[in-house]
């Protein structure tokens, strides 16, 4: 006798870890944030930037049923929209002259 599948015995459970890529996301998020508030924008930005990289990795590798609210439109649109929205956040914060 098999058992039931998680969101069928634990549903909150289920929708909980369901949400963990997009928690390890938002703790990214709030760590380049703390550093923008502290002036050290660029590091904070460069962070901002790797956030939005880890959310199109996440994106990329994990099966839609375990990605959560990360996805928002097809899993082609949201690597490539996520991955160069952070890739050109932290090229943008590493060309600006320090001054």
């Amino acid at each position: 006798m098999t058992r039931p599948p998680l969101y069928r015995r634990r549903p909150v459970l289920a929708g909980v870890l369901r949400q963990l890529p997009l928690f390890a996301v938002l703790l990214v998020v709030a760590a380049g944030m703390v550093m923008v508030v502290l002036e050290h924008w660029r590091r904070g930005l460069v962070v901002l930037g790797a956030a939005l990289a880890l959310a199109a990795l996440l994106r990329l590798l994990l099966p839609a049923r375990r990605i959560g609210f990360l996805a928002v439109r097809s899993r082609p649109v949201d690597v490539v929209l996520m991955g160069a929205a952070g890739v050109t956040l932290a090229a943008v914060a590493l060309a600006i002259p320090a001054g």
